[in-house]
């Protein structure tokens, strides 16, 4: 068994890897939902291919407060092999995952192997196996896998698990090729690092390892700066700087997106109550996976002395207790705990950045170690039955339970992942678990909005701004509820309202002078879009409508620029070509009006059909 799993333990590791793909493959039916996967993938051109276009794009971009250059690079890969259809995204997420799951089980086995040296290889594979089902199944995983947009979490979760695997197997007794298996998890680490900012842990994970149960460190750091100590200390260096480099690109994104993409900031001290709920709400919510949603908001004001953060500070400081006193007896408790901790550190609230108090996602890495103590337990109860410690009827009868347990993991897992199926349900099953949230009634009535029931739409936001009105983007939304509502003069408040707030935001400025022209004021529209255009010269909407407003006035000439430089910065955007088309009617450019207007009958625009027979009236 000195080199990996026998035929019988492999069989389990692909037992549990298309167990996994079975209960999450519900989300290859599902759509892109309206939780960023818009931004990212159904507004975003730029990740579409794998030219040097796109590949600078990848490395350079901090979308969404993220730089993740090989997670887009996977995207990008999706994109040339099922261009826009949403099937192949999750496709990939699923596998991804239960490569993940395959992953760990061998990870598992390693460490349970250097934990409980005295068991027979059978029980420490089915004790790997029950590991990598806890983790593969649980409930908590769905938000990871079902979302696109968290391609990032199984990405860098493959290569996080294949640097601890490598590692583990470069530091096992005997190893052949030590020095292969370091090199190849440290660039794993690297690979991680590109894929999402999370895994910055890693490095005091393989220390903790490195303490128990590889036993190469002395329990008591103060021994480490003496003799072998020296030696696992400074084999940890290019992790470090792997680690450094992706915390300097993971602050560098947000600070970036801090500009554009304004977010709630906590003060300093109300992150302390909210670090402490975090540690407490991932181990909580893994013993008991209820009342699980795609967001827990954070409140408008964080008061400590809230039961919820008491009740979470008491629990942190009872399992550190318990954790510490038994770390002789029980060391493995003491390890899982503070790699526990460690993992989520980063996501716990500490640099907080958003709206929200925890997220299901931030569990991925995290809780690998309660998964690692549950097959731990499996082994251990299978051993004390065949010792005759327990009898087999208990025996059996735990086993039952635990199989129950994770049938019943399984099954919830099935519904979670289903509730992520379509935008309306995503949001109105989180409005079920807390109907006070502010951003799920606003994300719901986006949802609406997309649908045309604009009505709806406008309830959901106007009760979003009820329970928030600090929000200013909510305000936005609503206005362009209004605008297709042809209320454009009730829309212009509401967009107003957002540039007191955010003055730089361009495309607010294009809403409000839209909204502008719809009333009749040309002169103030016309202010606002030279203010966008002033800062970007080539914000492709404020062109065209500047070049709309000219053509409305009677002036094709000095339209036609504004639009034909539109048109050269997105082809694939109709209304640029929308207006080329009036332009050069007005103008008397017929042929060249009909070149546009075949333009837009390849592009699909429902535009060219009504724009067609009368060739055309102009504005």
């Amino acid at each position: 068994m000195g080199r990996g799993l026998t035929a019988p333990g492999t069989a389990l590791v692909v037992i549990t890897a298309l167990l996994t793909l079975t209960v999450h493959g519900r989300a290859l039916w599902h759509g892109f939902v309206e939780w960023d996967d818009h931004a990212n993938f159904l507004t975003n051109e730029h990740y579409r291919g794998l030219g040097w276009a796109h590949l600078r794009w990848m490395f350079t971009t901090v979308l969404m407060g993220q730089w993740i250059p090989l997670t887009w690079i996977t995207l990008g890969a999706d994109y040339l092999l099922w261009g826009m259809h949403p099937f192949g995204y999750h496709l990939t997420n699923v596998v991804l995952h239960a490569a993940n799951t395959a992953v760990f089980a061998l990870v598992a086995h390693r460490v349970l192997r250097s934990a409980l040296p005295a068991y027979p290889g059978s029980l420490l594979r089915v004790g790997a196996a029950g590991a990598a089902l806890f983790f593969g199944v649980h409930p908590l995983r769905a938000e990871s896998v079902a979302w696109v947009t968290e391609r990032r979490d199984v990405v860098s979760g493959l290569f996080f698990l294949l640097a601890v695997l490598f590692y583990l197997r470069s530091r096992a007794a005997g190893a052949s090729r030590p020095r292969r298996w370091f090199v190849l998890s440290v660039a794993a680490f690297g690979l991680a690092g590109l894929s999402k900012s999370i895994v910055v842990s890693l490095p005091v994970v393989l220390l903790l390892l490195d303490v128990y149960p590889l036993r190469r460190l002395e329990a008591r750091p103060s021994t480490w700066l003496r003799g072998p100590g020296r030696r696992v200390l400074a084999e940890k260096a290019p992790y470090v700087l792997l680690a450094l480099g992706t915390a300097g690109m993971a602050v560098y994104a947000q600070v970036v997106n801090r500009y554009l993409t304004p977010l709630d900031h906590l003060p300093p001290l109300d992150r302390i109550p909210v670090v402490f709920y975090s540690f407490w709400f991932y181990v909580s919510r893994t013993v008991l996976p209820l009342e699980l949603s795609p967001l827990y908001e954070l409140p408008a004001r964080v008061n400590p002395l809230e039961p919820y953060l008491v009740a979470a500070v008491a629990g942190v400081v009872a399992c550190t207790a318990v954790a510490i006193l038994l770390r002789r007896a029980w060391p493995a408790g003491l390890t899982a705990w503070c790699a526990y901790l460690v993992m989520l550190f980063p996501v716990s609230g500490i640099v907080h950045n958003g709206h929200q108090l925890a997220h299901d996602r931030y569990s991925y890495l995290s809780c690998l170690p309660w998964a690692l103590l549950f097959g731990a337990a499996a082994a251990g109860l299978l051993a004390l039955a065949r010792q005759g410690v327990v009898r087999p009827s208990v025996a059996r009868a735990a086993t039952a339970a635990g199989l129950a347990w994770l049938v019943g993991l399984s099954a919830m897992t099935f519904h979670q992942v289903g509730i992520w199926r379509d935008s309306e349900s995503l949001w109105r099953f989180a409005l079920e678990a807390d109907d006070d949230c502010a951003i799920c009634h606003s994300n719901l009535g986006m949802a609406l909005y997309h649908q045309k029931l604009l009505e709806p739409a406008i309830e959901r936001y106007e009760r979003s701004i009820a329970l928030r009105p600090d929000r200013a983007r909510t305000y936005g939304s609503l206005g362009l509820a209004l605008m297709a509502s042809h209320r454009p003069d009730e829309a212009v408040p509401q967009f107003e309202k957002v540039l007191a707030k955010y003055p730089h935001d361009a495309d607010t400025r294009v809403n409000l002078a839209l909204a502008l022209i719809q009333v009749g004021r040309h002169e103030p529209a016309i202010a606002q879009l030279r203010a966008v255009l002033g800062r970007e010269p080539d914000h492709a909407l404020a062109l065209t409508n500047l070049g709309s407003v000219f053509l409305e006035r009677g002036d094709p000439g000095q339209a036609l620029p504004l639009l034909e430089h539109a048109a050269r910065l997105k082809p694939l955007m109709p209304q640029p070509r929308i207006g080329l088309v009036r332009t050069l009617v007005a103008l008397g450019r017929t042929d060249d009006a009909q070149e546009h207007l075949e333009a837009l009958r390849s592009l699909g625009s429902p535009a060219a059909e009504y724009l067609a027979p009368a060739f055309l009236t102009v504005w």
